[in-house]
């Protein structure tokens, strides 16, 4: 039973935190409810950032989770540009960083996100040294895009993953050049293998991107603060007027680590140590979000995953156990890009050298398909191309674990929902 006079507080104003905001009072919470962001902006979501206010197709309004006015109205203090810098267990308080005013906990949630990877190279001071994370960062690369355009400037962009290739489409449909330096033989190789990774680069080609795989950046060149060029392992050169360092996310468990919560190891992404019900070693304490390593029975794995989804759908389904609802938090992984005129999901889980085979259904030349990632018959993982209104049937056929046929997987003829029976 939940008690009104209960304290529930949330750290990290991401969508994670706001949808938990938002679910603690859907299901009739009626104590007090304590979302703290260190940021200034109200809650938002991250996907335009890189996507569709990037290309200024979107106003900076539409991100937000809420209306401003929503927080008021249901009676969630929140506490914008706050930081916590420790939690203490045995009080069950947490302290504001700028102040240390303490406020007290009956429940806790930590979705304190991610934070992206910095290059460890001489020249990352440099002006035109950018990252793609927050609000503050899609703002600022924005400019810096429409001045290349104009200007007929070189971007570089460190890694070939989804915000590289993601902010790659956009500085190209603003007229910048674009070169793209990736350590792996493909794009996005630790996610689609080498066979799917192609099709992305064929993609970017046809859209005037530089691709140099195997090669690492080692310094950022610069005068008088300013970027001039990049040069590579391989003794390369390459010039650049901006620089976007698109590494990955490492999560933010500093605080959760201070207090003693146990971490995940780096093979399942590090990350805050979860149970199915989102539960940290501390029964009180819960954490969803990018910062959450969660059991997947499906994959018999534990799993860190960074996407929009994941907050989403755990910042609720947190919300729902700390309220003391019996849940399991299992959902299949699920993602999405646009980038130019391909749009794409993706649903489940298959990094390289987990499945036996891909299976392509449709036209890949085209972009017009479906991949499905296959072990023993089984499919691990589903990718959608520009084909649409697929994402239940593929996560059915996942769910099911059944062993498929693979010619009626690959014929566009067979209903995918046949096939998970």
């Amino acid at each position: 039973m939940v008690d009104a006079d209960q304290t529930f507080v949330i750290v990290g104003g991401g969508l994670a935190g706001a949808k938990a905001a938002e679910t603690l009072r859907a299901e009739g919470f009626s104590g007090r409810v304590i979302l703290i962001c260190d940021e200034r902006d109200h809650p938002y979501e991250r996907p335009p950032l890189s996507k569709g206010y990037l290309l200024g197709k979107e106003e900076r309004d539409s991100v937000f989770v809420h209306e401003p006015a929503w927080y008021a109205r249901n009676d969630v203090e929140l506490h914008l540009g706050q930081t916590v810098d420790r939690i203490d267990r045995t009080a069950k308080t947490v302290r504001f960083g700028d102040d240390g005013t303490l406020v007290r906990y009956d429940k806790l949630l930590l979705a304190t996100g991610a934070e992206p990877r910095r290059l460890d190279i001489p020249g990352t001071g440099l002006a035109g040294v950018h990252h793609l994370r927050r609000l503050a960062h899609a703002e600022r690369l924005k400019g810096v895009l429409a001045s290349l355009g104009r200007d007929n400037g070189h971007l570089v962009i460190a890694g070939a993953g989804w915000i590289g290739l993601e902010v790659a489409a956009a500085a190209r449909e603003y007229g910048a050049e674009v070169t793209v330096i990736e350590p792996l033989p493909t794009p996005l190789h630790s996610v689609l293998g080498p066979e799917l990774g192609n099709v992305f680069a064929e993609l970017h080609r046809g859209h005037g991107v530089r691709f140099h795989f195997g090669v690492r950046l080692t310094e950022i060149v610069g005068q008088d603060g300013m970027v001039l060029a990049v040069r590579t392992d391989d003794g390369e050169e390459h010039p650049a007027h901006a620089v976007l360092a698109a590494i990955g996310a490492a999560p933010r468990t500093g605080l959760a680590e201070a207090a003693g919560l146990e971490i995940a190891d780096r093979a399942h992404g590090g990350g805050i140590a979860v149970d199915e019900r989102l539960r940290t070693s501390d029964p009180d304490i819960h954490a969803a979000g990018d910062v959450a390593s969660f059991p997947l029975a499906l994959f018999d794995t534990r799993l860190r995953v960074e996407h929009w989804a994941n907050a989403l759908n755990g910042g609720p389904a947190a919300a729902r156990a700390m309220l003391g609802r019996d849940l399991t938090y299992d959902r299949v992984p699920y993602f999405f890009t646009d980038q130019y005129d391909l749009g794409m999901e993706y649903s489940g889980w298959a990094p390289p050298g987990s499945y036996d085979e891909v299976v392509i259904r449709g036209d890949a030349g085209k972009r017009e398909f479906i991949a499905f990632w296959v072990k023993e018959g089984r499919v691990l993982a589903g990718m959608n191309v520009n084909v649409w209104d697929v994402t239940e049937p593929i996560q059915n056929l996942i769910r099911s674990g059944v062993r498929v046929n693979t010619e009626a997987l690959a014929d566009p003829h067979v209903p995918l929902d046949s096939l998970a029976s």
